[in-house]
């Protein structure tokens, strides 16, 4: 039997990364990442003492196991070359298939959360995994903040921090958080493309990135920055439309940079751009807060 890797999306984080790991030790297969680790799912690891999986940027004529992710644009090169067997998710389906597989997606907060859901009971005896899981919960939650975040995420949640002996969540979880959550020195395109996603809405291609930020005006002081490169990618990449969503974990809301028709970020959320950004209070999903409302307003 071919080896089967289990692979998140592109620009992975803590969920696709943790969820990977875990996933692969229960079906006996192969965990995978197809681009580098982030600060964040980086001191995950090395708290529990998990080796990273392994690097696989091409993934053609591979049996593959997407893990929170469905989206073709988000599915690692040679994606498309491969034989996709399972989808473990908890997004939006845009996810096409030539055969039966096993799809299993919830709307939940997290991939985590499906996962533990299923397999509580091999979980319960593998702390390590249980701490995986826990701290990508805690991350794709922002430590429960999130309008993501189901009643099913927070009880799953205190199980698993039981199992894996972290006594205070919320202290993990801020400590998790201030991992990644600064971006003081960092060039700007590693900044935008540590959590970047391409979408099609309704045959435009749009291209939204997060960061999260325990001080709003580490962005507001890269301000420059931060358009000029969207600018540069809409301009050489093909995007209608480029986001970068600076989310303030503290405040709770985000300020949302573009590059594109200041027309249809208003038309997606009922604000007029006086200038290339705007803060939305509250927001703090890309999935539940941002795409949604884009995809709505290009395709309508």
């Amino acid at each position: 039997m071919s080896e089967v890797y289990v692979i998140g999306h592109k620009s992975p984080d803590t969920d696709t990364v943790c969820s990977a790991i875990v996933y692969a030790a229960l079906k006996g297969y192969t965990p995978a990442r197809p681009g580098e680790l982030n600060e964040e799912t980086a001191y995950v690891l090395d708290y529990f003492k998990v080796p990273a999986p392994v690097l696989l940027e091409n993934a053609a004529g591979k049996k593959l196991v997407l893990v929170d992710h469905n989206e073709p644009a988000q599915v690692v090169n040679g994606g498309d070359q491969a034989e996709i067997i399972e989808v473990i998710d908890h997004h939006k389906m845009n996810f096409v298939c030539n055969k039966p597989i096993y799809v299993h997606v919830e709307p939940v907060g997290s991939t985590a959360t499906v996962i533990a859901k299923q397999y509580m009971d091999k979980i319960k005896a593998n702390p390590t995994w249980a701490g995986l899981l826990l701290a990508a919960i805690l991350s794709d939650t922002v430590i429960f903040k999130s309008p993501t975040t189901t009643d099913e995420d927070k009880a799953i949640a205190a199980e698993l921090a039981k199992v894996a002996g972290i006594a205070d969540v919320q202290a993990f979880g801020i400590d998790i958080k201030k991992a990644k959550a600064s971006i003081k020195g960092k060039p700007i395109a590693d900044v935008i493309h540590v959590d970047f996603k391409d979408f099609d809405f309704g045959g435009k291609k749009v291209g939204i990135g997060q960061t999260e930020l325990v001080d709003i005006n580490e962005a507001y002081d890269r301000k420059d920055e931060i358009v000029n490169y969207l600018n540069e990618l809409k301009a050489n990449k093909g995007y209608a439309m480029v986001v970068f969503i600076a989310t303030d974990i503290i405040k709770e809301g985000s300020e949302l940079y573009f590059a594109g028709d200041p027309a249809m970020m208003e038309k997606a959320f009922g604000v007029k751009p006086e200038g290339p950004s705007f803060w939305l209070q509250g927001c703090m999903s890309r999935k539940k807060q941002v795409a949604p409302p884009l995809e709505k307003a290009f395709t309508s």
